[in-house]
């Protein structure tokens, strides 16, 4: 019996001794967990990392040293990695004091939106709509995500309530005008903006937003004014500068327009974004202009090799590779305006017979006034006046020039006028032309001219 006895005794005291090693151990987990944490307030962010693996190495499914190891990362200026832990968290966890759910999903939407994943972002923003009802924030940043992806009146509304819970939300105002600019309310639009700029002068976006609005009611002026304000929000200085080149654009003076586009050329960070691409290209607009065109090859080279079908970038470099083999047309092109005039004159008396009275330089090229090549003996006749232009534009010539043109024609009385241009004419300058005292000479029609004069 006392053999009996001294067995059980054993047994029970083994059977003690594996429940107090596991009530033990069960107690100690949490604290070194929240060692991790304290570790991460101490700033020593190493071995806080070095601690959460460790015990996630035995426990897989332990998700609140997931959740530490995220902030440790995060801590540590590592995102990418923090938002790998945060990803297991939000799949798994179940969220609790020690992982308050509020303050998770404000660290993974930031997360979400730093490595452009904006859709999961929305997801977290509409959650904490829901968990903080009273935050105006949350609204705004599903607002913002709304808009990105055009769903205009999801936008709209989330603005809207987002003022709603604070009428001084400098950006659900400024947003909320820009959805009305878009959708053509102009008045409405400019009335949420000024408010924005009343309410925080400093907030340099929104100044960007009455940009537009001022552009888009051709103020292009006050729009030029707004967009140099924009330039002081880093976020907005590109754009800013891209839309004041094109202000300049519009009231046809491309020598400010150039240095617009070029500015925001090089405060590019990044080469493939719509906005740096968009800039080169009217960069290359603005040195075909000058015709400075290797200049211009340069920017669409450098667009083709980022997006090769970007507007018609590929075409323009087709046909300015024609162009530097053909030595003539380059020369009618890239030379200077003191050149080019005389360029004309040589066209006008070599290829066409008729000597220039009167040339001079001009924004699109060159214009001439011209008689006959007559000898000596015509020299006391009365000699008939020919009108010529020379353009050297990108863009095919409109009916409205050739108006222009036919107008002159008949206020001087001159006998009949010549458009020469390096680029053609659209359909109705044609037709207008048929019937009037105006010969159109296109491209290839100026190359053969070019040809004879001996260019």
């Amino acid at each position: 019996m006392e053999a009996v006895q001294i067995i059980i005794i054993a047994v029970s005291a083994v059977a003690v001794c594996f429940l107090a090693y596991f009530i033990i151990k069960s107690s100690l987990a949490p604290k070194r967990v929240e060692g991790i944490n304290k570790l991460i307030k101490q700033g020593k962010t190493a071995a806080a990392v070095k601690l959460a693996k460790s015990i996630i190495a035995k426990n897989q499914r332990d998700y609140l040293a997931h959740y530490y190891l995220g902030k440790a990362y995060l801590a540590d200026n590592k995102p990418e990695l923090a938002l790998m832990e945060f990803k297991v968290v939000n799949q798994n966890a179940l969220f609790n004091e020690d992982m308050p759910e509020t303050e998770f999903r404000k660290q993974i939407s930031q997360l979400y939106l730093k490595f452009n994943q904006p859709n999961d972002a929305l997801k977290e923003f509409l959650l904490l709509t829901k968990l903080e009802p009273r935050n105006a924030e949350h609204f705004y940043n599903a607002g913002k995500i709304f808009e990105q992806n055009n769903k205009t009146d999801q936008a709209v509304s989330f603005y809207q309530q987002a003022i709603a819970l604070n009428k001084k939300h400098v950006k659900a105002h400024a947003s909320l005008g820009m959805m009305l600019y878009k959708t053509k309310q102009l008045e409405s639009a400019k009335r949420e903006i000024s408010l924005a700029i009343s309410l925080n002068p400093n907030e340099f976006s929104s100044y960007f937003y009455l940009g537009k609005i001022l552009k888009e009611a051709k103020d292009y002026p006050g729009a030029v004014d707004a967009f140099e304000k924009a330039l002081r929000d880093p976020e907005f200085k590109q754009r800013a500068l891209l839309e004041r080149g094109s202000c300049f654009m519009a009231v046809d003076n491309p020598d400010k327009a150039f240095i617009e586009f070029d500015r925001a050329v090089k405060a590019s960070k990044n080469d493939s974004s719509q906005e740096t691409l968009y800039s080169r290209y009217f960069l290359a607009a603005c040195y075909e202009r000058m015709h400075k065109i290797e200049l211009a090859i340069e920017q669409w080279e450098k667009i083709c090799a980022k997006n090769k079908g970007f507007l018609d970038t590929a075409t323009k470099l087709s046909e300015y590779r024609d162009l530097q083999n053909n030595d003539s047309m380059k020369e009618y092109l890239t030379s200077s305006s003191e050149n080019f005039i005389e360029l004309c004159k040589k066209v006008a008396l070599n290829a066409m017979g008729l000597a220039a009275q009167n040339a001079e330089p001009t924004k699109y090229g060159c214009r001439m006034v011209a008689t006959e090549a007559k000898n000596d003996n015509w020299m006391n006749m009365r000699q008939q006046l020919f009108y010529l232009l020379f353009f050297r534009e990108p863009d095919p010539l409109e009916d409205t020039v050739v108006r222009q043109v036919a107008d002159e024609v008949k206020k001087q009385n001159y006998s009949k006028a010549f458009i020469c241009t390096s680029s053609g004419f659209s359909r109705s300058a044609s037709n207008f032309a048929e019937s009037r005292p105006v010969e159109l000479i296109n491209k290839q029609k100026l190359e053969m001219l070019l040809e004879k004069a001996g260019i």
